[in-house]
């Protein structure tokens, strides 16, 4: 098992923290940075992380306010904070990275592909936000529930400990840049392609909203994993990774 190693990055106020495995010389390999959602950290990530890890760099993110790192003194919306993230990244040295972002972490990962494009081999969004149906507060609590339901234990243990890790209040706060982010416009400006990843039993990104994000962008394709929950990356990282790859290839 590769020993993973942590540092924290910080960009003026914002605090990140990147953790890899030690890496080989071999600069060949691509680099792959997961970026979580909303409330939760990179734990959700672990087993996606550990698969990418025999074929590529990876590097998991816990952005400011979550996973346990300091809560900002100041709002932070989404331009903002994928600003901070790549100038967290640059700390990296690599060459183009391919993003992957679960959940609102597509939002960031998207719009940092729009900053920053020579920063940026291939956007990946798992279970992106905000479908249409879900543009409120009370849409969103109803399909986070229901999603819960779908959820294997060992994945709601692990993203409810979170939520409380990150507490309700910079919850909130990130929720309303969340649900008013205009995904839908802001992937038709991409300059990289995008791949969008959903499993089929995920009621937070319908397949309806997954198709127009694939249609709208300039080059990007749809992976449907059947059988799966929102949190795909967790129950299903293989396929996942294998999709990753594919399109990185």
């Amino acid at each position: 098992m590769r020993r993973r190693r942590a540092h924290r990055v910080d960009v003026g106020d914002l605090a990140f923290r990147l953790t890899a495995d030690a890496w080989a010389p071999d600069r060949t390999l691509p680099t792959v940075v997961l970026v979580h959602g909303i409330g939760v950290s990179r734990r959700y990530f672990a087993r996606l992380h550990g698969v990418l890890a025999a074929r590529a760099r990876v590097v998991s993110v816990d952005l400011p306010g979550f996973g346990g790192m300091p809560k900002p003194d100041r709002d932070v919306d989404v331009p903002t904070m994928a600003g901070a993230l790549g100038e967290a990244l640059d700390s990296l040295g690599t060459g183009p990275i391919v993003l992957v972002g679960h959940s609102m972490g597509a939002q960031w990962v998207v719009e940092l592909a729009l900053q920053r494009p020579e920063l940026v081999s291939l956007v990946v969004a798992i279970g992106p936000v905000a479908d249409h149906r879900h543009r409120t507060p009370t849409a969103q609590a109803r399909a986070l529930l229901v999603d819960g339901l779908r959820e294997p234990p060992s994945g709601n243990a692990v993203i409810l400990s979170d939520y409380v890790r990150a507490g309700p209040a910079w919850y909130l706060v990130q929720l309303r840049h969340m649900i008013g982010y205009p995904l839908e416009r802001a992937v038709e400006r991409l300059e990289v392609p995008l791949l969008v990843v959903r499993g089929e039993r995920d009621p937070i990104a319908g397949l309806r909203w997954s198709r127009e994000l694939r249609d709208r962008a300039p080059r990007a394709r749809l992976v449907h994993v059947p059988g799966h929950p929102h949190a795909v990356q967790h129950t299903a990282p293989r396929a996942v990774a294998s999709a990753i790859l594919a399109h990185t290839a």
